[in-house]
């Protein structure tokens, strides 16, 4: 019997944009150091790769991401899905 096929989800999860990001500037200006003038500016995020079988529950996901994924009080999250490796 085939295994169903497994789909991944992505959610990606951002400092809001009135939020300080200290690691963001950080790199910033380490680039700037290497010589990388045209970067103004850099955000820190981080991302998380869900694989699931079966139907994305888009809810449950959502539900994931604001109980454990982001700190919704300073981060703003997207949830989209992307093709299994």
């Amino acid at each position: 019997m085939a295994q169903p096929a497994a789909v991944r989800v992505v959610v990606e999860v951002m400092p809001k944009a009135e939020i300080l990001d200290p690691q963001g500037q950080a790199i910033r200006k380490a680039l700037g150091r290497m010589g990388f003038d045209s970067v103004t500016d850099v955000r820190q995020g981080k991302r998380f790769e869900i694989d699931v079988t079966g139907p994305v529950d888009e809810a449950a996901v959502h539900r994931m991401a604001e109980t454990l994924l982001a700190n919704t009080v300073i981060e703003d999250f997207r949830v989209f899905v992307e093709a299994a490796p």
